[in-house]
């Protein structure tokens, strides 16, 4: 672990003229070693006062979490981990067999007041500094568009963020997530609950609190209503996103 830039509290800003997407970098001491190669991307929201209230906190020992990078809102980026090394951004989480989702993921924070400080768009700066990160971590790493996901859809039964606001629609035009499903199959081959339970696990989810699964798939798949309850419509939706994961449309 590099610690050459930390001395008390927070670490000082370094200049990184060689990254024209970083702005700043504090390298935090909350890091370890990778287990896994990386295969998916993680988007949080900070839920903290400002950016540098988050970057404190993300850098603080004693707080034992980190991301790799923190968007402001502004839109300026800054490294705290970097990729080759193990974030604690996660927690307990778990998606698509991985359970050590920290080891096999890069970590972004976005700088935002979140639910509890009130929750509101995310700023336009953001989200254009956000598209070519993202695009540079999927390039580099090979990250499939299914593997960009929130925090909620690792850790459903914990987390909400970065929430129903969060513009996945608007990454998906660049070819950056899944979009969502527009035309749906017919039919509906999950004739329970049981059985939807079963093809959410198979699509990535952790579904042993199903209500909260449900929750988290819908913050994601439809956000225009989020009650947890197994409709029509959500199933309709994960059956076409298991379809053309079978079929292949969905890397």
């Amino acid at each position: 672990m590099d610690r050459s830039n930390q001395g008390e509290g927070t670490p000082k800003p370094q200049p990184v003229p060689d990254e024209e997407l970083v702005h700043r970098e504090y390298l935090s001491p909350n890091c370890d070693e990778r287990t896994l190669p990386v295969s998916m991307l993680v988007i949080h929201y900070t839920e903290m006062d400002n950016a540098q209230v988050a970057i404190d906190r993300l850098c603080d020992p004693e707080a034992k979490v980190s991301a790799h990078y923190l968007i402001s809102e502004a839109g300026e980026v800054v490294r705290l981990v970097p990729e080759e090394k193990r974030a604690w951004h996660a927690g307990l989480s778990y998606w698509r067999g991985h359970k050590d989702v920290n080891s096999a993921s890069i970590g972004i924070e976005l700088d935002h007041p979140g639910h509890r400080g009130g929750y509101r768009e995310f700023s336009e700066a953001q989200f254009k500094a956000l598209v070519p990160l993202v695009a540079r971590i999927v390039k580099d790493h090979d990250i499939p568009r299914a593997n960009v996901i929130g925090h909620s859809d690792v850790a459903p039964a914990r987390k909400i963020d970065p929430g129903e606001l969060f513009p996945w629609d608007r990454l998906a035009e660049y070819g950056l997530c899944l979009p969502k499903p527009d035309k749906l199959e017919q039919g509906d081959p999950f004739d329970n609950d049981a059985a939807f339970y079963l093809g959410l696990e198979r699509f990535g989810y952790d579904v042993t609190e199903g209500h909260k699964a449900v929750e988290a798939f819908q913050r994601r798949w439809r956000p225009e209503r989020i009650d947890g309850q197994i409709d029509g419509q959500v199933r309709a939706i994960l059956f076409k996103l298991l379809l053309d994961r079978d079929r292949g449309q969905a890397r």
